[in-house]
């Protein structure tokens, strides 16, 4: 039997479970004999501390998104977030206990800073000495990951090096191996970019389904131009059935999804691709290679990705809800621009997975190779 690698999630949002699925399915493809296990860390149908951390995120998040900016702001001080990271930590290092004495892993790899954290108390107390792996799944760095007792940080940019290390992690626990996506995402085109004559827009509110996808829908509704608009409600039935109740009354052709396997596909089908910008529907984006425009941005890190992708060409982030339509309308008539924007986002690809796997197998060789 191989290495028991243990992949550490928290579904607060979809975005950290597909990373740690990505990961555990390049892993278990390189090598079939390690022993990769994916588990959420916040997966529980029952009231609890970690439940309710949920529900508070999500609730800021719909109803009252200024909140979680103040937040999310507020936390990344130094102190101000080594308080909240204590407090979480604390609350969560049982559980996490538990789940290491019946995993029994060599290395732990997180992708949400809720499980480094509670991993990163127990090694503190030498509970544990298992090396443990933080992957950060956005486009910038926040202090809710910073903890000594992490072994390696796995970032998506050379621009987070910096910021990292201003957090006062060493230099050599740093490494740039961009966000891990799933591999169906790495399937090429089967013709080139712009060559279809069909206007077709991907509208997508990320895998909760939140923002203003209605609005959303209604101003796409109104762009000249566009043939078809593909829609994913992602696991929000109530925007699902909304959607459904709208469509009739919209004059482009509608295609509705709940939370579906078929978004590599709608995506290399997409002219462009309308979404808020969470970081790995972005990198599914970059892989694929379709131009993106960013709406209703998530206050703190969806604006800092928002404005990362600008800057890097491969998108157009519409600040406004009521800019929409207009950016989207004045893309689909330049197709130079979509054309350039599809360039850059090819330019950028990198595959996440298979570096942090890479890097992960050999901390765990020097670790063999001290121990023999």
């Amino acid at each position: 039997m191989g290495q028991r690698i243990l992949i550490v999630s928290a579904s607060i949002g979809t975005g950290h479970t597909q990373a740690a699925l990505a990961i555990q399915e390049y892993w278990q493809q390189k090598d079939p004999s390690a022993v990769v296990h994916h588990v959420d860390f916040l997966g529980t149908d029952t009231f609890s501390f970690d439940n309710l951390l949920k529900e508070t995120y999500f609730k800021m998040l719909d109803f009252f998104p200024f909140l979680y900016d103040i937040v999310y702001r507020w936390s990344g001080a130094e102190w101000k977030g080594s308080v909240a990271q204590t407090v979480v930590s604390w609350m969560l290092k049982n559980r996490m206990e538990k789940l290491i004495e019946k995993e029994e892993p060599d290395l732990i790899v997180c992708t949400h800073p809720f499980p480094c954290g509670a991993a990163s108390v127990l090694k503190r107390h030498r509970k544990i000495e298992i090396p443990i792996v933080a992957v950060m799944t956005d486009f910038a760095a926040h202090q809710f990951w910073r903890y000594d007792e992490i072994d390696a940080y796995h970032v998506a940019t050379p621009s987070m090096v910096y910021e990292v290390l201003n957090m006062g992690v060493p230099l050599e626990k740093i490494h740039v191996t961009g966000i891990p996506i799933m591999r169906h995402f790495f399937t090429p085109l089967k013709e080139p970019y712009g060559s279809d004559s069909c206007k077709r827009v991907l509208l997508m509110g990320g895998g909760l389904g939140l923002g203003c996808v209605e609005e959303a829908l209604q101003r796409l509704d109104h762009v000249p131009g566009i043939d078809e608009i593909h829609v994913v409600a992602g696991l929000n039935d109530g925007l699902y059935n909304s959607l459904h109740h709208m469509k009739e009354s919209l004059r482009t052709p509608i295609s509705i999804y709940g939370y579906t396997n078929e978004i590599p596909e709608l995506m290399r089908k997409a002219t462009l691709l309308v979404t808020k910008p969470g970081a790995l529907t972005c990198m599914e984006g970059v892989t694929i290679g379709v131009p993106m425009v960013f709406f209703n941005a998530i206050p703190g890190q969806e604006e800092a990705n928002a404005e990362l992708l600008e800057q890097k060409g491969c998108g157009k982030w519409a600040r406004h809800i009521e800019n929409l339509d207009d950016v989207v309308g004045a893309l689909l008539q330049n197709h130079e621009r979509l054309q350039a924007m599809h360039e850059a986002a090819k330019a950028w690809k990198v595959d996440g997975a298979a570096e942090i796997v890479a890097a992960c197998e050999d901390m765990l060789a020097h670790k063999q190779g001290i121990l023999e």
